[in-house]
C-alpha cells in the first residue's frame, strides 16, 4: 500500500451504527463500551458526532475475542489499561484463565456427578409405582433417594 494510501485509511471514521454494522454488534454495545472506557472514539466539532476510526474497529473485535474466551467487561477493561500503559497483560490474561479453567473443570465435575446421580435414580424409579401422599410422605420417588441428613450423622457418629 503506498503511503498516502494508508494515511487515507487513518481518516477513515464511522459513527456509532456503521461501526456496529461493521464488527456485527449492536449500537448499543457500542455506545455502552464507550461510555465505560473500553473505546474512546473522537468527537467531530463539525457535527458533535463520536467518530470511530480503524483503531476503534480493532479494539471492538479485541473485545469480542476475549469475551468468546470468558474474560469479563472489567477484566477486558484492565488488560486495555496495562496496554496503554505500555506493559503486557499477557502475564494477566494468562493467570485469569488458568484459574477460570480450573474453576469450569470443577464445575463440569459437579454437573456430571449430578447427571449421573439423576440417570440412576430414573432407572430406578422405572420400576416403583406411583405413591399415594400419606400425610408424611411427599414423593416416594425422591424419598426412596439415600438421605444427605441421615448419611451425614451417620459420618458424624463414626468420627466420635
Amino acid at each position: 500500500m503506498e503511503p498516502l494510501e494508508a494515511d487515507h485509511m487513518s481518516q477513515i471514521s464511522f459513527q456509532v451504527k456503521e461501526l456496529a454494522l461493521r464488527c456485527n454488534v449492536s449500537a448499543d454495545t457500542v455506545r455502552y463500551y464507550t461510555k465505560i472506557g473500553l473505546l474512546q472514539p473522537e468527537r467531530d466539532s463539525a457535527s458533535g458526532y463520536k467518530r470511530f476510526d480503524e483503531k476503534d474497529m480493532k479494539r471492538l473485535s479485541f473485545i469480542r475475542r476475549a469475551k468468546s474466551l470468558g474474560y469479563t467487561l472489567n477484566e477486558i477493561k484492565q488488560m486495555i489499561e496495562e496496554s496503554r500503559k505500555g506493559k503486557s497483560p499477557c502475564p494477566m490474561v494468562r493467570d485469569l484463565i488458568q484459574r477460570r479453567i480450573q474453576r469450569h473443570r470443577h464445575r463440569l465435575e459437579e454437573q456430571m456427578e449430578l447427571q449421573k446421580r439423576m440417570e440412576e435414580a430414573l432407572a430406578r424409579w422405572a420400576a416403583m409405582p406411583d405413591g399415594i401422599p400419606d400425610g408424611d410422605s411427599v414423593c416416594v420417588l425422591i424419598e426412596s433417594i439415600e438421605n444427605p441428613c441421615q448419611s451425614h450423622r451417620e459420618e458424624d457418629n463414626q468420627i466420635e
